[in-house]
Protein backbone atom coordinates (compact mmCIF):
# COMPACT_ATOMS: atom_id res chain seq x y z
CA UNK A 1 0.00 0.00 0.00
CA UNK A 2 1.36 3.48 -1.21
CA UNK A 3 2.07 5.51 2.08
CA UNK A 4 0.75 9.39 2.00
CA UNK A 5 3.71 11.94 1.28
CA UNK A 6 1.76 13.30 4.07
CA UNK A 7 2.67 10.68 6.75
CA UNK A 8 6.26 9.89 5.52
CA UNK A 9 8.73 10.83 7.56
CA UNK A 10 11.28 13.33 5.12
CA UNK A 11 14.16 15.19 5.02
CA UNK A 12 14.49 18.09 2.82
CA UNK A 13 18.68 19.00 2.16
CA UNK A 14 18.85 22.25 0.71
CA UNK A 15 22.85 22.74 -0.67
CA UNK A 16 23.71 26.41 -1.91
CA UNK A 17 26.81 26.90 -3.60
CA UNK A 18 29.16 29.23 -5.30
CA UNK A 19 32.10 28.77 -7.42
CA UNK A 20 34.90 31.18 -8.98
CA UNK A 21 33.70 34.41 -7.00
CA UNK A 22 37.12 35.89 -7.97
CA UNK A 23 37.48 38.18 -4.88
CA UNK A 24 34.03 39.60 -6.21
CA UNK A 25 32.34 40.87 -2.65
CA UNK A 26 31.15 43.77 -3.26
CA UNK A 27 29.43 43.46 -7.00
CA UNK A 28 32.46 46.11 -8.54
CA UNK A 29 34.57 45.65 -11.46
CA UNK A 30 37.91 47.56 -10.07
CA UNK A 31 39.03 48.22 -13.49
CA UNK A 32 36.34 50.00 -14.55
CA UNK A 33 35.13 52.12 -11.36
CA UNK A 34 31.59 51.03 -11.73
CA UNK A 35 29.24 48.96 -9.31
CA UNK A 36 28.11 45.62 -11.46
CA UNK A 37 24.43 45.03 -11.44
CA UNK A 38 24.39 40.86 -11.38
CA UNK A 39 27.23 39.82 -9.56
CA UNK A 40 29.30 39.98 -6.42
CA UNK A 41 28.78 37.91 -2.94
CA UNK A 42 27.01 40.73 -1.77
CA UNK A 43 24.20 39.61 -3.81
CA UNK A 44 24.81 36.07 -2.87
CA UNK A 45 23.89 37.02 0.62
CA UNK A 46 20.96 38.77 -0.09
CA UNK A 47 19.76 35.38 -1.60
CA UNK A 48 21.30 33.27 1.46
CA UNK A 49 19.53 35.76 3.89
CA UNK A 50 16.17 35.24 2.16
CA UNK A 51 16.15 31.53 1.86
CA UNK A 52 16.91 31.61 6.23
CA UNK A 53 14.50 34.42 6.83
CA UNK A 54 12.39 31.74 5.34
CA UNK A 55 12.93 29.01 7.18
CA UNK A 56 14.82 26.83 4.83
CA UNK A 57 17.57 25.56 6.47
CA UNK A 58 20.67 25.46 3.86
CA UNK A 59 24.21 24.24 3.75
CA UNK A 60 26.04 26.43 2.17
CA UNK A 61 29.80 25.24 0.20
CA UNK A 62 32.09 27.06 -1.97
CA UNK A 63 34.12 25.53 -4.89
CA UNK A 64 37.14 27.64 -5.09
CA UNK A 65 38.87 30.52 -6.45
CA UNK A 66 37.23 33.46 -4.33
CA UNK A 67 39.98 34.29 -2.37
CA UNK A 68 41.63 35.42 -5.95
CA UNK A 69 40.54 37.57 -9.26
CA UNK A 70 40.98 41.40 -8.31
CA UNK A 71 42.62 44.30 -7.05
CA UNK A 72 41.13 43.85 -3.60
CA UNK A 73 42.36 40.51 -3.20
CA UNK A 74 45.58 40.59 -5.91
CA UNK A 75 47.39 43.56 -5.27
CA UNK A 76 46.34 44.50 -1.42
CA UNK A 77 44.87 42.11 0.63
CA UNK A 78 46.93 39.16 -0.06
CA UNK A 79 50.04 40.94 0.06
CA UNK A 80 48.79 42.10 3.61
CA UNK A 81 49.37 38.87 5.93
CA UNK A 82 49.01 40.55 8.76
CA UNK A 83 45.79 42.08 8.15
CA UNK A 84 42.55 40.21 8.56
CA UNK A 85 41.16 39.35 4.93
CA UNK A 86 37.77 40.56 3.73
CA UNK A 87 37.23 37.34 2.11
CA UNK A 88 37.59 35.18 5.18
CA UNK A 89 35.60 37.50 6.69
CA UNK A 90 32.87 37.48 4.52
CA UNK A 91 32.65 33.36 4.40
CA UNK A 92 33.05 33.18 8.22
CA UNK A 93 29.89 35.90 8.37
CA UNK A 94 27.84 34.30 5.86
CA UNK A 95 27.49 30.71 7.79
CA UNK A 96 29.83 28.37 4.83
CA UNK A 97 30.16 24.70 6.30
CA UNK A 98 32.90 23.84 3.85
CA UNK A 99 35.88 25.96 1.11
CA UNK A 100 37.31 23.76 -1.61
CA UNK A 101 40.32 24.59 -2.78
CA UNK A 102 40.30 26.16 -6.56
CA UNK A 103 43.67 26.40 -8.45
CA UNK A 104 44.12 30.46 -8.04
CA UNK A 105 44.44 29.73 -4.14
CA UNK A 106 47.82 28.42 -5.18
CA UNK A 107 48.57 31.53 -7.32
CA UNK A 108 50.08 33.86 -4.46
CA UNK A 109 52.18 30.25 -2.81
CA UNK A 110 51.28 28.10 0.32
CA UNK A 111 51.24 31.05 3.04
CA UNK A 112 48.42 32.34 1.63
CA UNK A 113 46.26 29.10 1.93
CA UNK A 114 47.70 28.48 5.58
CA UNK A 115 46.81 31.90 6.09
CA UNK A 116 43.41 30.96 4.73
CA UNK A 117 43.11 27.80 7.06
CA UNK A 118 43.57 29.98 9.59
CA UNK A 119 41.35 32.89 9.31
CA UNK A 120 38.19 31.05 8.35
CA UNK A 121 36.00 28.97 10.93
CA UNK A 122 35.08 26.40 8.66
CA UNK A 123 37.52 23.21 7.01
CA UNK A 124 38.87 24.17 3.96
CA UNK A 125 39.41 20.97 1.93
CA UNK A 126 41.83 19.39 -1.04
CA UNK A 127 41.37 15.37 -0.91
CA UNK A 128 43.90 14.88 -3.70
CA UNK A 129 46.68 16.92 -2.44
CA UNK A 130 49.78 15.44 -0.18
CA UNK A 131 52.53 16.89 1.00
CA UNK A 132 55.95 15.40 0.92
CA UNK A 133 55.62 13.12 3.53
CA UNK A 134 52.23 11.66 2.23
CA UNK A 135 50.34 13.70 4.59
CA UNK A 136 46.82 15.20 3.76
CA UNK A 137 47.98 19.13 2.75
CA UNK A 138 44.30 19.64 3.61
CA UNK A 139 41.31 18.01 5.04
CA UNK A 140 40.19 15.34 2.18
CA UNK A 141 36.62 15.68 3.64
CA UNK A 142 34.09 16.88 6.18
CA UNK A 143 30.72 15.40 7.93
CA UNK A 144 28.16 17.88 8.41
CA UNK A 145 25.07 17.05 10.24
CA UNK A 146 21.53 18.72 9.01
CA UNK A 147 18.08 17.22 10.16
CA UNK A 148 20.02 14.43 11.81
CA UNK A 149 21.20 13.63 8.30
CA UNK A 150 25.34 13.35 7.84
CA UNK A 151 26.18 15.12 4.74
CA UNK A 152 29.80 14.06 3.46
CA UNK A 153 31.43 17.13 1.07
CA UNK A 154 34.75 15.49 -0.40
CA UNK A 155 36.77 18.52 -1.73
CA UNK A 156 39.34 18.09 -5.30
CA UNK A 157 41.10 20.67 -6.25
CA UNK A 158 42.30 20.79 -9.56
CA UNK A 159 45.26 18.47 -10.16
CA UNK A 160 47.17 20.79 -13.07
CA UNK A 161 48.17 23.39 -10.42
CA UNK A 162 51.46 22.05 -10.59
CA UNK A 163 51.42 23.00 -14.30
CA UNK A 164 50.65 26.46 -13.73
CA UNK A 165 51.80 27.41 -10.52
CA UNK A 166 55.38 25.22 -10.77
CA UNK A 167 58.06 26.20 -7.84
CA UNK A 168 55.35 27.36 -5.50
CA UNK A 169 53.59 24.25 -5.00
CA UNK A 170 57.25 22.24 -5.12
CA UNK A 171 56.78 19.16 -2.23
CA UNK A 172 52.87 19.10 -2.56
CA UNK A 173 51.75 15.91 -4.78
CA UNK A 174 48.38 16.13 -7.04
CA UNK A 175 46.52 12.98 -7.33
CA UNK A 176 43.54 11.65 -9.91
CA UNK A 177 40.71 13.60 -8.82
CA UNK A 178 37.67 10.85 -9.50
CA UNK A 179 39.67 8.28 -8.19
CA UNK A 180 40.53 9.86 -4.89
CA UNK A 181 36.93 9.85 -4.98
CA UNK A 182 36.13 7.11 -5.17
CA UNK A 183 38.40 5.35 -2.31
CA UNK A 184 37.35 8.09 -0.19
CA UNK A 185 33.22 7.18 -0.92
CA UNK A 186 33.76 3.61 -1.10
CA UNK A 187 35.65 4.14 2.92
CA UNK A 188 32.58 6.01 3.85
CA UNK A 189 30.05 4.23 3.48
CA UNK A 190 31.83 1.04 4.15
CA UNK A 191 32.19 2.67 7.69
CA UNK A 192 28.45 3.69 7.76
CA UNK A 193 30.24 7.68 7.96
CA UNK A 194 27.71 9.23 5.81
CA UNK A 195 24.20 9.06 4.49
CA UNK A 196 24.68 11.64 1.74
CA UNK A 197 27.57 12.13 -0.55
CA UNK A 198 28.55 15.80 -1.24
CA UNK A 199 31.80 16.10 -3.98
CA UNK A 200 32.75 19.73 -4.63
CA UNK A 201 35.11 19.44 -7.68
CA UNK A 202 37.12 22.23 -9.00
CA UNK A 203 37.61 21.64 -12.33
CA UNK A 204 35.36 21.53 -15.65
CA UNK A 205 33.18 18.21 -16.85
CA UNK A 206 35.74 17.84 -19.79
CA UNK A 207 39.42 16.72 -19.33
CA UNK A 208 41.44 20.20 -19.61
CA UNK A 209 44.70 18.27 -20.28
CA UNK A 210 44.52 14.53 -19.46
CA UNK A 211 42.10 13.56 -22.24
CA UNK A 212 43.23 9.77 -21.64
CA UNK A 213 42.47 8.66 -18.16
CA UNK A 214 40.51 12.14 -17.27
CA UNK A 215 42.32 12.96 -13.88
CA UNK A 216 41.33 16.61 -14.29
CA UNK A 217 37.87 15.76 -15.45
CA UNK A 218 34.82 16.41 -13.49
CA UNK A 219 32.72 14.12 -15.70
CA UNK A 220 34.73 11.43 -14.43
CA UNK A 221 34.05 11.64 -11.11
CA UNK A 222 30.65 11.07 -12.10
CA UNK A 223 31.62 7.59 -13.83
CA UNK A 224 33.88 6.52 -11.09
CA UNK A 225 31.50 7.38 -8.42
CA UNK A 226 27.96 6.94 -8.87
CA UNK A 227 27.20 6.79 -5.67
CA UNK A 228 27.35 10.34 -5.11
CA UNK A 229 24.50 12.31 -4.53
CA UNK A 230 25.59 15.67 -6.02
CA UNK A 231 28.40 16.92 -7.82
CA UNK A 232 29.39 20.72 -7.48
CA UNK A 233 31.43 22.02 -10.48
CA UNK A 234 33.40 24.92 -11.39
CA UNK A 235 36.52 25.79 -12.95
CA UNK A 236 35.04 26.82 -16.70
CA UNK A 237 32.80 29.76 -15.26
CA UNK A 238 30.08 28.23 -17.39
CA UNK A 239 26.46 27.36 -16.04
CA UNK A 240 26.22 23.59 -15.70
CA UNK A 241 22.84 21.79 -14.79
CA UNK A 242 22.55 18.12 -15.65
CA UNK A 243 22.28 14.12 -14.01
CA UNK A 244 24.50 11.18 -14.19
CA UNK A 245 22.34 8.32 -13.36
CA UNK A 246 21.87 9.23 -9.95
CA UNK A 247 24.09 11.79 -9.38
CA UNK A 248 22.70 15.79 -9.70
CA UNK A 249 25.48 17.97 -10.98
CA UNK A 250 25.73 21.77 -10.66
CA UNK A 251 28.11 24.71 -11.65
CA UNK A 252 27.64 28.34 -11.80
CA UNK A 253 29.24 31.47 -13.60
CA UNK A 254 31.92 32.73 -12.32
CA UNK A 255 32.22 36.41 -9.95
CA UNK A 256 29.26 35.67 -7.89
CA UNK A 257 26.76 35.49 -11.36
CA UNK A 258 24.95 32.48 -10.33
CA UNK A 259 24.69 30.11 -7.50
CA UNK A 260 23.92 26.46 -7.52
CA UNK A 261 20.70 25.16 -5.84
CA UNK A 262 20.37 21.24 -4.71
CA UNK A 263 17.46 19.90 -2.94
CA UNK A 264 16.99 16.56 -2.10
CA UNK A 265 14.71 14.61 0.07
CA UNK A 266 15.43 11.71 2.16
CA UNK A 267 12.69 9.18 3.51
CA UNK A 268 13.49 8.21 7.07
CA UNK A 269 10.84 5.25 7.15
CA UNK A 270 13.08 2.67 6.48
CA UNK A 271 15.73 2.82 8.95
CA UNK A 272 18.54 3.96 6.78
CA UNK A 273 17.56 7.29 5.43
CA UNK A 274 17.20 6.77 1.21
CA UNK A 275 16.79 9.55 -1.16
CA UNK A 276 13.75 10.06 -2.90
CA UNK A 277 14.45 12.47 -5.05
CA UNK A 278 16.98 14.77 -6.46
CA UNK A 279 17.01 18.49 -8.00
CA UNK A 280 19.59 21.25 -9.36
CA UNK A 281 18.94 24.55 -9.86
CA UNK A 282 21.17 27.21 -11.78
CA UNK A 283 19.87 30.29 -9.60
CA UNK A 284 21.25 33.72 -11.63
CA UNK A 285 21.89 36.71 -8.69
CA UNK A 286 20.38 39.66 -10.95
CA UNK A 287 17.03 39.79 -9.14
CA UNK A 288 18.91 40.62 -5.72
CA UNK A 289 20.48 43.65 -4.43
CA UNK A 290 23.36 42.90 -2.74
CA UNK A 291 23.25 42.73 1.37
CA UNK A 292 23.66 45.51 2.96
CA UNK A 293 25.24 44.13 6.25
CA UNK A 294 28.04 42.29 3.90
CA UNK A 295 28.49 45.55 2.30
CA UNK A 296 29.28 47.29 5.88
CA UNK A 297 31.36 44.68 6.81
CA UNK A 298 33.35 44.82 3.64
CA UNK A 299 32.80 48.73 3.11
CA UNK A 300 37.06 49.13 4.36
CA UNK A 301 38.51 46.61 2.35
CA UNK A 302 36.52 47.72 -0.42
CA UNK A 303 37.40 51.76 0.26
CA UNK A 304 41.14 50.54 1.31
CA UNK A 305 40.64 48.94 -2.41
CA UNK A 306 39.79 52.39 -3.97
CA UNK A 307 42.40 54.50 -2.09
CA UNK A 308 45.00 51.96 -3.70
CA UNK A 309 43.66 52.61 -6.60
CA UNK A 310 43.47 56.53 -6.06
CA UNK A 311 47.23 55.96 -4.78
CA UNK A 312 48.58 54.81 -8.11
CA UNK A 313 48.77 51.21 -7.16
CA UNK A 314 50.33 52.56 -3.57
CA UNK A 315 51.67 55.66 -4.45
CA UNK A 316 52.06 58.23 -7.33
CA UNK A 317 55.57 59.45 -8.59
CA UNK A 318 54.17 63.11 -10.55
CA UNK A 319 53.35 65.66 -7.61
CA UNK A 320 49.96 66.72 -7.05
CA UNK A 321 48.45 64.15 -9.39
CA UNK A 322 47.11 61.45 -7.03
CA UNK A 323 47.02 58.39 -8.64
CA UNK A 324 47.63 59.11 -11.99
CA UNK A 325 50.21 57.26 -13.19
CA UNK A 326 51.07 59.28 -16.56
CA UNK A 327 49.32 60.26 -19.74
CA UNK A 328 48.51 58.55 -23.10
CA UNK A 329 48.69 60.55 -26.10
CA UNK A 330 46.20 58.88 -27.94
CA UNK A 331 43.92 55.27 -27.50
CA UNK A 332 46.20 52.21 -27.96
CA UNK A 333 43.43 49.60 -29.66
CA UNK A 334 42.19 49.56 -32.41
CA UNK A 335 38.90 49.42 -33.56
CA UNK A 336 37.64 45.85 -34.02
CA UNK A 337 37.48 44.15 -36.97
CA UNK A 338 35.23 41.30 -38.89
CA UNK A 339 35.48 38.11 -37.10
CA UNK A 340 38.30 37.55 -33.89
CA UNK A 341 39.42 41.29 -31.95
CA UNK A 342 42.03 43.64 -34.11
CA UNK A 343 44.59 42.72 -30.97
CA UNK A 344 44.66 39.29 -31.81
CA UNK A 345 44.95 39.38 -35.41
CA UNK A 346 47.23 42.33 -35.54
CA UNK A 347 50.17 43.97 -33.73
CA UNK A 348 48.71 46.65 -31.21
CA UNK A 349 50.24 49.12 -29.41
CA UNK A 350 48.86 47.42 -26.28
CA UNK A 351 50.26 44.94 -26.83
CA UNK A 352 53.63 46.27 -27.93
CA UNK A 353 53.67 48.48 -24.72
CA UNK A 354 53.47 45.66 -22.50
CA UNK A 355 56.42 43.45 -24.40
CA UNK A 356 58.75 46.59 -24.33
CA UNK A 357 58.01 47.15 -20.66
CA UNK A 358 59.11 42.98 -20.46
CA UNK A 359 62.24 43.46 -22.62
CA UNK A 360 63.22 46.75 -20.81
CA UNK A 361 62.74 45.41 -17.42
CA UNK A 362 64.57 41.91 -18.50
CA UNK A 363 67.25 42.52 -20.83
CA UNK A 364 65.93 39.82 -22.94
CA UNK A 365 65.56 39.20 -26.79
CA UNK A 366 62.07 38.33 -27.47
CA UNK A 367 59.01 39.35 -25.34
CA UNK A 368 56.08 37.30 -25.64
CA UNK A 369 52.35 38.10 -24.13
CA UNK A 370 48.91 37.37 -24.74
CA UNK A 371 46.11 39.69 -25.00
CA UNK A 372 44.09 38.72 -21.78
CA UNK A 373 41.24 40.96 -22.57
CA UNK A 374 39.90 41.54 -26.04
CA UNK A 375 38.61 44.60 -25.28
CA UNK A 376 41.69 45.69 -23.16
CA UNK A 377 42.43 50.01 -24.28
CA UNK A 378 44.59 52.58 -22.98
CA UNK A 379 42.27 55.82 -23.70
CA UNK A 380 43.85 59.00 -24.59
CA UNK A 381 44.25 60.81 -21.25
CA UNK A 382 45.40 60.23 -17.64
CA UNK A 383 46.40 56.77 -16.74
CA UNK A 384 45.75 55.04 -13.09
CA UNK A 385 46.39 51.70 -11.92
CA UNK A 386 43.10 50.48 -12.51
CA UNK A 387 44.23 51.14 -16.99
CA UNK A 388 47.31 49.17 -15.98
CA UNK A 389 45.26 46.01 -14.54
CA UNK A 390 42.57 46.73 -17.54
CA UNK A 391 45.41 45.38 -20.07
CA UNK A 392 47.29 42.72 -17.52
CA UNK A 393 44.64 41.84 -15.25
CA UNK A 394 46.90 38.90 -14.00
CA UNK A 395 49.52 38.55 -11.17
CA UNK A 396 52.08 37.32 -13.01
CA UNK A 397 55.93 37.90 -12.43
CA UNK A 398 58.09 37.97 -15.51
CA UNK A 399 61.03 35.00 -16.07
CA UNK A 400 63.90 34.63 -18.80
CA UNK A 401 65.10 31.19 -20.07
CA UNK A 402 67.29 30.79 -22.79
CA UNK A 403 65.51 28.62 -26.07
CA UNK A 404 67.23 27.67 -29.02
CA UNK A 405 65.47 28.76 -32.24
CA UNK A 406 63.92 25.76 -32.51
CA UNK A 407 62.55 25.87 -29.01
CA UNK A 408 61.22 28.72 -29.63
CA UNK A 409 59.61 27.97 -33.12
CA UNK A 410 57.69 25.18 -31.52
CA UNK A 411 56.56 27.70 -29.10
CA UNK A 412 55.15 30.05 -31.75
CA UNK A 413 53.92 27.06 -33.59
CA UNK A 414 51.77 26.26 -30.36
CA UNK A 415 50.40 29.84 -30.11
CA UNK A 416 49.58 29.61 -34.13
CA UNK A 417 47.40 26.63 -33.08
CA UNK A 418 44.45 29.37 -31.75
CA UNK A 419 43.85 30.31 -35.25
CA UNK A 420 41.50 27.52 -37.23
CA UNK A 421 43.08 26.79 -40.90
CA UNK A 422 41.02 29.09 -43.41
CA UNK A 423 39.15 27.16 -46.24
CA UNK A 424 38.01 28.32 -49.66
CA UNK A 425 34.90 30.46 -49.10
CA UNK A 426 36.28 31.54 -45.32
CA UNK A 427 35.23 35.46 -45.06
CA UNK A 428 36.53 36.07 -41.15
CA UNK A 429 39.93 34.96 -39.75
CA UNK A 430 38.65 31.99 -37.01
CA UNK A 431 39.65 30.85 -33.45
CA UNK A 432 39.87 27.08 -33.15
CA UNK A 433 37.45 26.88 -29.58
CA UNK A 434 40.23 24.01 -28.49
CA UNK A 435 42.69 26.59 -27.97
CA UNK A 436 41.33 29.33 -26.17
CA UNK A 437 42.75 32.94 -26.53
CA UNK A 438 44.64 33.45 -23.35
CA UNK A 439 46.86 30.49 -24.78
CA UNK A 440 47.58 32.60 -27.92
CA UNK A 441 50.94 34.78 -27.32
CA UNK A 442 52.28 37.42 -29.73
CA UNK A 443 56.06 38.11 -29.84
CA UNK A 444 58.28 40.94 -30.10
CA UNK A 445 61.95 40.94 -30.64
CA UNK A 446 61.45 39.16 -33.77
CA UNK A 447 60.02 39.22 -37.28
CA UNK A 448 57.09 36.64 -38.09
CA UNK A 449 54.47 36.26 -40.41
CA UNK A 450 51.76 33.19 -39.56
CA UNK A 451 50.15 31.23 -42.36
CA UNK A 452 46.57 30.42 -41.25
CA UNK A 453 46.38 28.41 -45.00
CA UNK A 454 48.42 25.60 -43.58
CA UNK A 455 47.82 23.10 -40.99
CA UNK A 456 48.81 23.35 -37.30
CA UNK A 457 52.64 23.14 -36.57
CA UNK A 458 53.55 24.40 -39.88
CA UNK A 459 52.54 27.97 -39.91
CA UNK A 460 55.39 30.43 -38.74
CA UNK A 461 57.37 31.59 -41.59
CA UNK A 462 60.07 33.83 -42.07
CA UNK A 463 60.86 33.70 -38.81
CA UNK A 464 64.21 36.19 -38.88
CA UNK A 465 66.11 37.75 -35.44
CA UNK A 466 67.82 40.84 -36.42
CA UNK A 467 67.43 40.71 -40.07
CA UNK A 468 68.48 37.17 -40.77
CA UNK A 469 66.68 33.84 -40.92
CA UNK A 470 66.44 32.53 -37.27
CA UNK A 471 68.54 28.97 -37.08
CA UNK A 472 67.38 25.90 -35.08
CA UNK A 473 70.55 26.15 -33.20
CA UNK A 474 70.39 29.94 -32.60
CA UNK A 475 70.14 30.62 -28.78
CA UNK A 476 67.82 33.39 -27.85
CA UNK A 477 67.01 34.79 -24.18
CA UNK A 478 63.25 34.82 -23.93
CA UNK A 479 61.42 36.72 -21.74
CA UNK A 480 57.83 35.30 -20.15
CA UNK A 481 55.30 35.21 -17.54
CA UNK A 482 55.65 32.69 -14.89
CA UNK A 483 52.34 31.02 -15.95
CA UNK A 484 53.55 30.53 -19.09
CA UNK A 485 56.88 28.66 -18.36
CA UNK A 486 55.09 26.12 -15.93
CA UNK A 487 52.07 25.44 -17.95
CA UNK A 488 53.24 25.46 -21.79
CA UNK A 489 56.99 25.76 -21.63
CA UNK A 490 57.99 23.06 -19.36
CA UNK A 491 55.15 21.22 -18.70
CA UNK A 492 54.86 20.27 -22.68
CA UNK A 493 58.69 19.98 -23.01
CA UNK A 494 59.34 23.38 -25.66
CA UNK A 495 61.88 24.02 -23.52
CA UNK A 496 64.93 22.29 -22.11
CA UNK A 497 66.85 25.38 -20.32
CA UNK A 498 65.36 26.15 -16.87
CA UNK A 499 64.54 29.93 -15.94
CA UNK A 500 67.74 31.66 -15.19
CA UNK A 501 66.20 35.40 -14.00
CA UNK A 502 63.17 36.54 -12.50
CA UNK A 503 61.60 39.99 -11.88
CA UNK A 504 61.17 41.18 -8.33
CA UNK A 505 57.83 42.39 -8.81
CA UNK A 506 54.33 41.22 -11.36
CA UNK A 507 54.74 42.02 -14.63
CA UNK A 508 52.06 44.34 -14.03
CA UNK A 509 54.02 47.11 -11.80
CA UNK A 510 56.39 46.79 -14.41
CA UNK A 511 54.13 48.10 -16.35
CA UNK A 512 53.70 51.12 -13.90
CA UNK A 513 57.32 51.64 -13.69
CA UNK A 514 57.68 51.83 -17.27
CA UNK A 515 54.77 54.54 -17.31
CA UNK A 516 55.76 56.10 -14.60
CA UNK A 517 59.13 56.94 -16.38
CA UNK A 518 57.89 58.24 -18.93
CA UNK A 519 55.32 59.99 -17.75
CA UNK A 520 53.75 60.43 -21.83
CA UNK A 521 53.12 57.65 -23.53
CA UNK A 522 52.68 57.61 -27.53
CA UNK A 523 50.93 54.17 -28.95
CA UNK A 524 53.68 52.75 -30.86
CA UNK A 525 53.09 49.23 -33.25
CA UNK A 526 56.38 47.18 -34.09
CA UNK A 527 54.61 45.73 -37.30
CA UNK A 528 57.04 42.64 -36.57
CA UNK A 529 54.35 40.06 -37.67
CA UNK A 530 51.50 39.36 -39.90
CA UNK A 531 48.91 37.04 -40.28
CA UNK A 532 48.85 35.42 -43.98
CA UNK A 533 47.44 32.45 -46.20
CA UNK A 534 43.55 34.07 -46.12
CA UNK A 535 41.63 35.56 -49.11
Amino acid sequence: MMVPAASRNLRKIVIIATSDVHGNLWGYRYEDGLDTVNDGLARVAAYVRELRESGTEILLIDNGDIFQGNMLTDDVYNKRPDERHPVAAALNAMGYAALTLGNHEFNFGLSLIERIKQELSFPVLAANVWDSEGRPFAEPYVILEQQGIRIAVIGLTNPNVPRWDGSKVEGLRFGHMAETAQAIAASLRAEGKADLIVISAHAGMVAEFDEESGSDAAGRIAELVPEADVLLVGHMHITVNQRIGNTVIGGPRDRGREVVRFDLTLELDSGQPKVVSREVTVVDMSGWEPDPELHTLVAEAHEETLRFIAGGGGGSSIEGEGGILGYAAADFQPEETAGLPAGRVQDTAVITLIQRAMLEASGADVAATSLFNDKADLKQGPLTYADVYRIYPFDNVLYVVTVTGKELKAYMEASAAHFRQWQQGDTEIAADPEVPSYLYDMFAGINYQIDISQPVGRRIIHLAYRGRPLADTDELQLAVNNYRYSSLLKASGLVSAVKHWESDCSVRELLVRYIRERQTIIPEVDHNWSIVGMD
